[in-house]
């Protein structure tokens, strides 16, 4: 009886450690190349103004703030499209859509704009016959 509440008690602690073990995940190389290129590109877009919970950024401050949100939830991105969502389209207090305002004064939500940008990068990053 022992050995098996032993037994029981081994397989629940790894159980629980391979769950601990999966929550903690992390981008690939080629992701992780691609949530750079896509905050770097933020950066340089000084003709654009980003808007978060109402109040205008420039291009470097909403790449900082991109880069900080990354650094604090990078446990639980895996793509650039993880990213996109949990780090650059959105408030995290208050929910509300990150936006971007164009050159020419309209606006596009923040996460429609980063995936067309993620959407050229994987295009100018495919090799041919690859697909």
């Amino acid at each position: 009886m022992a050995s098996f509440r032993f037994l029981r008690t081994a397989l629940l602690a790894l159980l629980l450690g391979s769950v601990a073990v999966l929550a903690q995940a992390a981008p690939s190389a080629s992701e992780q190349k691609l949530i750079d290129t896509l905050i770097q590109r933020v950066s340089q877009m000084k003709t654009m103004t980003f808007m978060r919970n109402g109040k205008a950024h420039d291009a470097d401050d909403a790449a900082k703030h991109m880069r900080a949100k990354f650094d604090h939830f990078k446990d639980e991105i895996v793509t650039a499209e993880d990213f996109i969502d949990r780090c650059a389209s959105r408030s995290e207090m208050t929910g509300k859509a990150y936006q971007v305002k164009m050159p020419n004064g309209s606006m596009k939500d923040a996460k429609e704009f980063l995936n067309a940008e993620l959407r050229t990068l994987r295009k100018g990053s495919a090799k041919p016959g690859a697909g």
